[in-house]
């Protein structure tokens, strides 16, 4: 098994931190950046010093793809979950949280326990095995470690190791690179907020509608036709009216949730995974764990305000394949306005409220080239895609209600940098952080405040 350099630089970090008696390590890496075969390799190696070990996961998906990885890389292993036959005496033993908790007074007492999307430790099964195994040594793996409402994880980890930028792994080739298309507005006034997120009942009103901004099967037609795409949605009803149009669009579709039945829900994804379905919509199924290189496209249709979230369904696309030039990102939620790029750099902490480089993402004026619908800076004379030369018109932009738009990421980045640089006060950048929809934009300001400061500080030294 050959690791990347950022695979074996992590595992030697955490290697020096158990060292020094560090009981409790959160591993940041983002979606696709190889986190399973990293944990075979630390498991194997446990394994080859006589120590037993969990490895822990939410979802029958993920056992079943934990164990075709693991078994790939030759790591013998058992399995405890529902449905799969096990094997008690292997050092190795890949769980899922439901059967584990189960069975805690059967198994053999671990060493080493790896928990999977380790953001879920607050929630009652994952705190009662992280608190049943205090000698041993605890890892998790996540790519967004917070929380969905944005609460830090300093409750069930020491410290935090940081895995490479989403940019450098698409740079390296480790993930695909994306064009991003949103909707030029979205109005979320009026929504209420509960546990850090838009209330599912209100944001559904707003959302399920035939008349949706952007009409989702309109855009996947004139952007992504056949291509084979993820949606993701508020609510079943909500996914269900979706797939509804897809078919009545003469696009092959199908809805999933937590609640299909096992064997229908496997029947779906492997047509899905043949062809025969090109569209699957889900809710809160697929944002996690759903390792498939063949998906070109994410279609969000659930607005959110948490960036866990908006991060993960984004990643489904991400990850490479044979003849996938980039994902294609349809944001008809408008998400990206929210958090920001898929590829910002982003600061985690253990306290929660990542502090990040970049956050949300500002409006850019923009041209949407009449002969290919490429989207780009509005000062651009000729489109940067297919060489049409623009009409010399007024510098006014018309943009058509509802449309989705690609954003010009280096744009972002500049208007972004120069609109934070013109806000002075703290006031000033209290405002912004409203204007940006952050969860606390109070903190936000003083974090940049005071980094203003310390770098004033420094250079006057």
């Amino acid at each position: 098994m050959e690791l990347r350099t950022y695979q074996k630089d992590i595992i030697e970090e955490a290697r020096k931190q158990m060292k020094r008696g560090v009981k409790s390590i959160l591993i940041q890496a983002p979606t696709g950046s190889g986190k399973t075969c990293l944990t075979a390799h630390m498991l194997k190696t446990a394994a080859s010093r006589g120590m037993s070990s969990l490895f822990i996961v939410h979802r029958r998906e993920l056992v079943k793809q934990s164990t075709t990885t693991f078994s790939n890389v030759g790591v013998r292993h058992g399995i405890i979950a529902n449905g799969f036959a096990g094997d008690p005496h292997q050092l190795i033993q890949i769980a899922s949280i439901g059967s584990l908790a189960r069975r805690l007074d059967k198994i053999r007492t671990p060493k080493l326990v790896i928990f999977d999307e380790c953001h879920h430790c607050a929630a009652a099964g994952w705190s009662k095995i992280h608190a049943s195994f205090p000698q041993a040594f605890h890892i998790g793996l996540t790519a967004t470690p917070e929380r969905l409402d944005g609460t830090g994880l300093g409750k069930w980890f020491q410290l935090i190791i940081n895995g490479p930028a989403v940019r450098d792994l698409i740079n390296a080739g480790f993930l695909a690179d994306y064009k991003l298309f949103a909707p030029s507005s979205i109005n979320t006034a009026g929504v209420h907020t509960s546990m850090g997120d838009f209330v599912k009942s209100e944001i559904s009103a707003l959302i399920d509608k035939p008349t949706i901004t952007g009409d989702a099967i309109k855009h996947y037609r004139r952007l992504a036709d056949g291509k084979r795409a993820v949606v993701f949605c508020v609510s079943i009803e909500h996914s269900k009216h979706v797939v509804d149009q897809f078919l009545q669009a003469g696009i092959p579709a199908a809805h999933v949730d937590g609640e299909t039945p096992m064997e229908e829900r496997d029947g779906r994804i492997r047509d899905f995974i043949s062809g025969d379905i090109r569209v699957i919509s889900n809710v809160e199924l697929f944002g996690e764990g759903f390792d498939l290189p063949s998906l070109e496209v994410s279609i969000l249709l659930r607005p959110t305000q948490s960036l866990g979230l908006y991060l993960q369904q984004i990643g489904r696309s991400l990850r490479p394949a044979l003849g996938k030039k980039h994902a294609i990102i349809l944001d008809h939620a408008g998400n990206c306005n929210r958090h920001g790029l898929p590829d910002e750099v982003r600061q985690w902490s253990l306290a929660g409220q990542a502090e990040r480089r970049a956050a949300s993402a500002a409006g850019v004026s923009i041209r949407i080239c009449p002969k290919c619908f490429a989207a780009m800076p509005s000062g651009k004379p000729v489109c940067q895609f297919c060489g049409e030369t623009f009409p010399v018109e007024s510098r006014k932009v018309a943009q058509k209600q509802g449309e989705l738009v690609e954003v010009d990421t280096e744009a972002l980045r500049k208007q972004r940098v120069k609109e934070q640089g013109m806000s002075n006060s703290m006031s000033d950048l209290v405002a912004l952080g409203r204007k940006r929809g952050y969860r606390r934009p109070e903190l936000w300001a003083k974090y940049v405040f005071n980094a203003r400061q310390a770098k004033k500080l420094a250079g006057a030294l």
